[in-house]
């Protein structure tokens, strides 16, 4: 028990005397400025008592118009600039006085002591910090296969750490007492210099100070011994003090390593303490099967296991102990650790090289003996027989899969409104063209049995009723307009109408601000291919079709109208939701991120509608033919040979996302 307050007094009264310290810097700065306000007004008045005697001698050198008698003036102000002159040497003197006898003193312990500390301070915390982190990868050596070379190693390492944290705390401890006796004299000595500067300056004001001196000579020169002696007194004792604690550095540096290495010699443990303090490395989850180990500060308060974080004020409850089991544990990924079981189940598994006094420690909290008129005699009575217990537990605990994201819709995802069909308003709202909090979809996922389906005999599918269509084959359909852009797939959702652009352009917005929001800015590229009849969306890579649409159910198409990489279709669908023979039509806004221009994009649409309504007409499509110029194998001929290159199977290179 004693250990244990030794550890918590040393800790709190190096808490007490880093505040003191601070309170010092604060008030030294304030002081520091009032001095240097005195100083200030003590320089301008020897400024302004040179001034004032050169502007007296001035008053010769002005041509005055009517400036007869003026012999008298002249003669009387001379001497007043001689009397004013003999005036300032006294301030000037008096001023470099106070900055050598006043100030320096007071901006030398700021400076020198002061800043000492702070640097002794951040020196012990880097020790500090190099030390935890040895004694980490020494915890982490594994117990059935040690490696002699590596723990050789790191215990190396590990004494290292600790005599370099031991000289910096002893450094550091060492300023802070030196800093206690400092801090009388930086107070005393500033004061001391202005009043002796101020009492012993005579000539000017010759009246003014042989009064003050009569005055008070006697008082100020009986005071001013007596502060003088306690200064050497206070400074006898600091030259003192400094030479104990080199004494005990140079003891220290003397040591042997084995005296910082972790495993030497552990001391005995013992079975009767009721209170414990220290820091321990506890486990958190991270994750499924993931875990961190954190370093807090732990004490025992009563039958409560309480844990202080790194500068919190106070400490909070972690665990009731009373009736909890305390053993100790194999864990895969550290030494020492112990395991706390409260009886309502809740866990904790913490990590020391200390974890045997710990256990012992918590037990004896555990059975409530610190309730008792005798703890020690009681917790000597009852660990006579003290078995140390290990039982291997596993590490982490299997969790059920996670459900998917419900916020993604399915592309064309229906959402019935009954104004869907209406055309909007030149300038509608946001509400009449989308559904407030409908979902997006950020990406398009072609179930497994679709791709191999469509993997299946070349990509072809199997008529399951055995018809050929060999008259009628893709190829033919769109033999006039195959045209193939890099696109990136944004996002798309229900919208209400499909006879507007402005329904885009919405569209467009919550989809960009979905993805600004929950900072999705990944994206998948894949190919729009556009034909005569369809368009469809490719992976570059299996060149497996993700997703088809008609080109007849394409109801509108536009590009951004300021940033025109960026496009937009949408796609006319049906819902049989409500048992309707015909069902409901509903629309859904798809938002792609091209390579090239989108106004491209929607022209080639624009120009696969044409050619499906040529169709129907042989003499409108030969008339649409004679007017587009063709490729020489008889397609239309649309855009540069980089486009072209990516319809015959060039994979374009990849591009970061701008939207």
């Amino acid at each position: 028990m004693t250990c244990v307050m030794h550890k918590v007094d040393t800790r709190s009264l190096l808490s007490v005397f880093e505040e003191d310290a601070g309170t010092l810097t604060d008030y030294t700065n304030q002081l520091l400025q009032s001095m240097q306000r005195v100083y200030g007004a003590q320089s301008e008045m020897g400024l302004a008592t040179e001034q004032l005697s050169r502007q007296l001698l001035e008053y010769e050198k002005q041509n005055f118009a009517l400036g007869k008698g003026d012999e008298e003036v002249i003669s009387t102000l001379q001497q007043f600039a001689k009397t004013v002159g003999e005036l300032n040497t006294l301030h000037s003197e008096l001023a470099t006085q106070m900055a050598d006898r006043m100030i320096f003193p007071m901006i030398q312990f700021r400076e020198k002591d002061l800043t000492e500390i702070s640097t002794l301070r951040e020196i012990f915390g880097i020790a500090s910090d190099e030390h935890e982190a040895a004694m980490v990868k020494y915890s982490r050596l594994p117990k059935k296969k040690e490696n002699e070379k590596v723990k050789a190693e790191l215990v190396g390492e590990v004494a290292y750490s600790r005599r370099k944290q031991h000289q910096a705390s002893m450094q550091y401890y060492c300023a802070l007492n030196a800093l206690q006796y400092r801090k009388r004299v930086a107070m005393l000595e500033p004061m001391l210099g202005y009043t002796q500067d101020t009492t012993h300056c005579c000539g000017p004001t010759i009246n003014f100070y042989k009064k003050g001196i009569d005055l008070v000579s006697k008082k100020m020169d009986s005071f001013l011994g007596s502060v003088s002696s306690m200064t050497q007194n206070i400074q006898a004792q600091l030259d003192s003090e400094a030479e104990a604690m080199r004494m005990t550095q140079r003891e220290l540096l003397s040591m042997e390593d084995t005296v910082y290495m972790p495993d030497r010699d552990p001391a005995p443990v013992n079975r009767t303490l009721i209170q414990k303090a220290g820091y321990l490395n506890i486990r958190n989850k991270t994750g499924l099967v993931t875990t961190a180990w954190d370093r807090l500060y732990f004490f025992t308060q009563g039958g409560n296991l309480m844990c202080q974080p790194r500068g919190a004020v106070a400490g909070g409850m972690v665990l009731d102990l009373d009736n909890s089991s305390v053993m100790a544990v194999e864990c895969e990924d550290r030494r020492y650790c112990f395991q706390i079981t409260s009886p309502n189940g809740k866990t904790l598994i913490l990590s020391s090289v200390s974890h045997l006094q710990w256990i012992c420690t918590l037990n004896n909290i555990s059975r409530q003996i610190y309730l008792t008129d005798n703890p020690e005699a009681v917790a000597i009575r009852l660990n006579q027989t003290a078995i140390q217990a290990v039982t291997p537990i596993t590490s982490f605990e299997k969790r059920g899969e996670g459900s998917p994201n419900p916020d993604r819709a399915k592309p064309g995802g229906m959402q019935s409104s009954s104004g869907a069909s209406q055309k909007t308003s030149s300038a509608p709202e946001p509400e009449d063209l989308i559904v407030p909090g409908t979902p997006i979809q950020f990406d398009i996922m072609l179930p497994a049995s679709e791709f191999q389906d469509q993997n299946r005999a070349g990509g072809r599918r199997t008529n399951p009723f055995g018809e050929t269509d060999d008259d009628r084959s893709p190829e033919s359909d769109d033999s006039l307009l195959q045209q193939v852009f890099a696109v990136r797939f944004l996002g798309s959702m229900a919208v209400r109408s499909g006879q507007t652009q402005e329904v885009i352009y919405e569209a467009m917005r919550q989809v960009l601000a979905a993805r600004a929001i929950h900072n999705i800015f990944r994206t998948t590229e894949s190919h729009l291919m556009v034909t005569s009849s369809c368009l469809r969306l490719i992976d570059p890579q299996t060149q497996v079709t993700r997703i088809g649409f008609q080109l007849q159910e394409v109801t509108q198409f536009v590009a951004h109208q300021e940033n025109g990489r960026l496009m937009g279709f949408v796609v006319e669908g049906r819902d049989w939701s409500e048992d309707d023979e015909e069902g409901e039509p509903s629309f859904s806004a798809f938002v792609f991120e091209s390579n090239t221009e989108g106004d491209k994009i929607c022209y080639t649409i624009s120009l696969g509608k044409d050619i499906m309504e040529a169709k129907k007409d042989p003499e409108a499509l030969v008339q649409l033919l004679k007017n587009m110029p063709l490729t020489n194998e008889g397609k239309f001929l649309l855009l540069d040979n980089e486009t072209g290159n990516t319809a015959n199977g060039g994979a374009p290179d990849e591009e970061e996302s701008e939207a």
